[in-house]
């Protein structure tokens, strides 16, 4: 089966998901968070509220729409075609399950001789199966998006598919999830495995006319399992733990590994009813390593035909980055209520100072904030399955008015509600630290969600091999998203979003600037038949190029309700 075949098929076994509790909380393992940013953004429009949402569990729909696209800047190139999109939105919720789906294909029919035939998959998925009960169950979550890849790596937005302009990214991960109790002893396990795929139609080059080794595919398995005990039960002021777990990304640039074992104790001490104090100390043993990529008769790498370079398979695995010893962390944990949740840690790990934590505050259904600090080894697939994981099986897909694209941002019922762009598409693993937020409110007729965020990589590279002289070098990404819509009466909407990236790339030449906005308006003209128009425009500056870019987008057409 093919990639796309398992992201089409994917929404038809989760909407099979109807009787279950909602899955045991995504949070990050104690003392192992794994990087989890979001670069890039592009225009988006808000989903159904939760109204229109309990009338509509399983919704397909078919769109065709005309769309013209003017070139502001540096020319005046002027494109019309037609798409026709099928998809369907899906949200069922169960005592013990649940499952969110939001997946569409697209087809653009140009016209005359331009370069915008093109078919698109784009959606994202998330899903819990209870095997048992409040004690065993399966997840399951995909993502499809597509994006602009510029000089040195960095993704912005790609609001119209434009002369081999477009990129794609696919994630997926499935496993099970355990928590119960044994006596006085909670057990909590996670195993998780995961494929990620990245597509680019062009050989990406930075200034300087070299190759960028962009990501191609990876594995990824992760593992874990925690027993401990609260405070009050087995001892009379402390709650204690034993977590063992792992890490491990097998990337098929220069046969990449990440691998990052540890164990360790936690020690939870109450000063409060809702106020504790934290710690933990454990042994890491984190590896990095790759081969070296084929060499010609001059000594100089070997470059296949997709621009990246090829495996000597026949190089010995060089080691990259090598710890080996203590890791620990202090903190606190502050719950003052179900609605609101902090922790937050600085200690010790990779051999230098980490520090981590999440706080969540959702005062009603309607408005909820999140905001995550992260520190972790990876490769670009860990990134994306653990921002995957991190989205609860309850959200709506905002979506860009006028491509349909995923963005990365949700409407969520808990958690982080932000997901999306790579930011940087290097195939080097690297060191992620950075924080990302997400906000939503409701009120009365009108929907706002707002995402944002940093992220800051410093890659790792063996010694002696191709890879070797981004070692150490940093890629930056900054992102805002945000959309709003308002219901007009019963039978009309009106959207309006933004959206704006940077990108300080580690190459000379690299850093690119994006953004955006659109506003949209639909009106019903049947009970399943809507009328649809947009507008957009998009700006895009790049180092790489002498020229800044910028397209104006105008969208008219049908949307159609099964």
């Amino acid at each position: 089966m093919t990639l796309r075949a398992a992201l089409l098929a994917l929404p038809l076994a989760l909407a099979a998901i109807t009787d279950a509790a909602p899955a045991w909380a995504q949070g990050q393992p104690q003392g192992q968070t794994q990087a989890g940013q979001q670069g890039g953004g592009m225009g988006q429009q808000a989903g159904p509220t939760s109204t229109q949402r309990a009338e509509r569990v399983v919704q397909p729909y078919i769109e065709v729409s005309q769309i013209l696209s003017a070139e502001l800047s540096p020319g005046d190139d002027v494109l019309t075609f037609t798409t026709i999109a099928v998809g369907v939105d899906i949200n069922v919720q169960g005592r013990n399950s649940g499952a969110a789906v939001s997946l569409r294909y697209e087809r653009n029919i140009g016209y005359d001789n331009n370069s915008v035939d093109a078919d698109t998959i784009s959606g994202v998925a998330r899903g819990t199966l209870a095997l048992i009960p409040n004690t065993l169950s399966f997840e399951a979550g995909a993502l499809a998006s597509r994006t602009r890849v510029d000089a040195g790596g960095g993704t912005t937005a790609n609001p119209l598919v434009r002369e081999d302009a477009e990129s794609r990214f696919y994630s997926f991960y499935a496993g099970p999830s355990l928590n119960t109790r044994v006596g006085d002893v909670d057990v909590q396990g996670v195993a998780r495995i995961g494929y990620n795929r990245f597509e680019n139609d062009a050989v990406l080059t930075d200034a300087q006319g070299d190759p960028v080794d962009v990501f191609d595919d990876s594995f990824t398995y992760r593992g874990q399992v925690r027993a401990g005990f609260r405070p009050d039960t087995v001892l009379p002021v402390v709650g204690l733990a034993a977590t063992a777990g792992g890490f491990q990304e097998d990337i098929s640039n220069l046969d990449q590994r990440v691998r990052d074992l540890f164990v360790r104790a936690d020690v939870t001490v109450p000063v409060s009813p809702t106020l504790a104090l934290v710690g933990g100390i454990g042994h890491e043993r984190v590896e990095i390593s790759s081969r070296d990529a084929l060499r010609d008769a001059n000594g100089d790498p070997v470059i296949g035909t997709d621009g990246r370079f090829v495996t000597d398979p026949s190089s010995p695995c060089i080691l990259a980055f090598d710890v080996d010893g203590l890791l620990w962390d202090v903190g606190v944990m502050w719950r003052p209520s179900s609605r609101t949740s902090l922790e937050a840690r600085v200690g010790e790990r990779y051999d230098s100072t980490t520090y981590y934590g999440t706080f969540t505050y959702a005062p009603s259904q309607r408005s909820a904030f999140a905001l995550s600090v992260y520190d972790g080894v990876t490769g670009l697939g860990g990134l994306l399955n653990n921002s995957l994981a991190g989205l609860s099986s309850d959200f709506e897909a905002i979506r860009n008015p006028v491509t349909g694209d995923f963005g990365g941002l949700v409407n969520g019922t808990e958690g982080q509600a932000i997901i999306g762009g790579p930011g940087s598409v290097r195939s080097a693993a690297f060191r992620g630290r950075g924080v990302r937020t997400s906000y939503q409110r409701q009120l009365g007729r009108t929907t706002a969600a707002l995402g944002a965020g940093y992220d800051r990589r410093t890659y790792i590279a063996a010694p002696g091999t191709v890879l070797a002289p981004i070692d150490g070098l940093t890629d930056e990404s900054y992102y805002v998203i945000g959309g709003v819509t308002h219901q007009i009466g019963q039978s009309a909407s009106l959207t309006t979003n933004a959206y704006i990236n940077w990108f300080d790339s580690a190459s000379d030449g690299g850093d690119v600037t994006a953004f955006g906005g659109s506003a949209a308006y639909n009106q019903s003209l049947t009970r399943r038949l809507t009328a649809r128009a947009a507008l957009a425009i998009d700006f895009f500056d790049s180092e790489f190029s002498a020229e800044d870019f910028a397209y104006a987008t105008a969208l008219v057409g049908l949307r159609y309700d099964f």
